[in-house]
């Protein structure tokens, strides 16, 4: 199950008991803001993509909803999301628990900056009921990413005029 591979992997850095499970759903934004009890943006969300025949993630905040035109200055190709069935097979998480940690060898990690307007962010933990709250550095080292991206919309506060 990958909320084991997710707890071994954090169990090497002792953040373990950090996991959070719950007796609810969390395979959703809203279902996941409503277990751990805060606002929807600051779920950390985890979308899987194919780029150049290669499963990639990116991490972003709740409310961000993917620019197709950002998506493709940045990774060169239009965003095509993975099924349910490859994300599971080629990230190793199955959906409403992807999540950027103990996933597959090759799986490459972007964090979108939507998520940098927080002190702490909750990503899944592997399952459809699980998080982990952790700081935006922490995220950064554990979820090993490559690098921060611009690719969201709809999540910068209106322009006051």
């Amino acid at each position: 199950m990958s909320i084991e591979k997710v707890k071994d992997y954090f169990k090497q850095y002792g953040m373990d008991g950090r996991i959070l499970e719950f007796d609810v759903s969390s395979a959703t934004v809203e279902l996941a803001a409503q277990a751990v009890g805060c606002e929807a943006a600051r779920i950390a969300k985890t979308l899987s993509f194919m780029v150049d025949g290669a499963p990639i993630l990116i991490v972003a905040a709740g409310d961000a909803k993917v620019d197709n035109p950002k998506y493709k200055r940045q990774f060169g190709t239009k965003a095509k999301m993975l099924s349910a069935a490859e994300a599971s097979e080629l990230v190793g998480h199955a959906v409403g628990g992807v999540c950027p940690f103990a996933v597959n060898p090759g799986v490459k990690v972007y964090l979108d900056v939507s998520l940098k307007r927080f002190e702490t962010v909750y990503p899944a933990a592997g399952s459809s009921n699980s998080a982990i709250e952790l700081t935006i550095p922490e995220l950064e080292q554990y979820a090993g990413s490559l690098a921060w991206v611009d690719v969201c919309k709809n999540w910068q506060p209106a322009a006051e005029g």
